[in-house]
């Protein structure tokens, strides 16, 4: 029996390289597209072409662009793919409200292209759409589900939007196999730096390596459901082995404040800490020295703020069987382990 073939855009991010880990482990043939770029940035998935026989590979890059159809035309005809898993986007919301064009001509815009090129090309692949939690936006009912009305707040927000209507609308209009999976936040580590979660693991490590004084946040009272992308990305799976293209939204079902996470992650670097201020004046102190470790920064704050952020993810659990697994501390320290042993500190316990 021939190979299953999957094509995975934004490969090279976290949950690109944790899909095509599991895909592999399936018996996959995984192909990738990553962008030419000045600076070499394929650290996440470096290991995997270890494993790759030269007489029967099964793990093949392409070069390529959500801003370019030729480029994705040529790939799709190449890889010829049974399933592609769209995960490249400009992902990060902050960033987003920097560059509007640039998120919604790659996130939003770079969706068309690629369902275009998939239709056009005649190949009857599986494609599944990475959805966010921030579709939700300001939310009008906790916590959301597939049926929860969208109030996206942030350029991303609607990028995401855009391309999760237009994945329905291909599956409805064309009878393609099109599912989105609303994937609440995600973290390992392997999360980008620049993201809050990653921020604050890597932040402590550096700090405890005397690489760094003191890291600065945004809002701490920020509530989101938080679970670990290595068990998300198997639910990406189970949405295109279904006999029906259908909607999910994945999430652990529990919200932590920014605020918890951090604690957490001082908490498992085994650093005490003494609170003092509040507000934009709030700041957090290592009890055993009273060096400030952490600042509030107004600058880190965002133009229109999601406040809170919960999942239901009962459908999953129900038609794929999926449910995530590791607690939020668990992870927290899975990440601040990593990021420890990363930097070269080790820390009594």
């Amino acid at each position: 029996m021939p190979k299953k073939r999957a094509l995975i855009t934004g490969i090279t991010g976290q949950d690109g390289s944790y899909l095509a880990e599991f895909l592999l482990g399936k018996g996959y043939e995984v192909h990738g597209i990553v962008r030419r770029a000045s600076t070499f940035n394929r650290g996440r998935i470096e290991h995997l072409f270890k494993d790759i026989s030269r007489d029967e590979p099964n793990f093949q890059l392409h070069y390529g662009d959500l801003g370019d159809s030729n480029s994705l035309i040529r790939i799709l005809t190449a890889a010829k793919p049974d399933e592609v898993y769209n995960l490249a986007a400009q992902s990060h919301v902050g960033v987003s409200f920097d560059m509007p064009e640039y998120t919604g001509d790659i996130t939003a815009l770079g969706t068309t292209r690629l369902l275009e090129a998939l239709r056009t090309s005649g190949l009857p692949a599986r494609f599944y759409q990475a959805s966010s939690s921030e579709l939700f936006g300001k939310a009008v009912t906790t916590p959301q589900n597939e049926k929860t009305p969208f109030y996206p707040r942030s350029p991303y927000g609607c990028a995401k939007a855009y391309a999760f209507y237009l994945t329905r609308n291909y599956r409805e209009s064309y009878g393609m196999f099109a599912v989105n999976g609303i994937l609440f936040n995600h973290e390992s580590p392997r999360r980008s730096e620049n993201f809050v979660t990653r921020k604050i693991t890597l932040s402590i490590a550096n700090i405890l390596a005397g690489k760094q004084e003191c890291m600065h946040l945004g809002n701490l009272e920020a509530k989101r459901d938080w679970g670990y992308a290595k068990e998300f990305v198997e639910g990406m799976w189970l949405m295109l082995q279904q006999s029906e293209p259908e909607d999910f939204v994945l999430a652990t079902g529990r919200t932590a404040t920014v605020r918890e996470f951090l604690e957490l992650a001082l908490t498992a670097a085994c650093i005490p800490f003494e609170r003092s201020g509040t507000g934009e004046n709030e700041t957090y102190h290592d009890a055993r020295t009273g060096k400030t470790i952490v600042a509030v920064d107004p600058r880190y704050y965002r133009p229109a703020e999601v406040d809170c952020l919960l999942g239901d993810a009962s459908k999953a659990k129900q038609k794929l069987g999926w449910q995530p697994k590791t607690t939020l501390s668990e992870l927290v320290a899975l990440m601040v382990e990593a990021d420890l042993k990363g930097a070269g500190v080790q820390v009594a316990r």
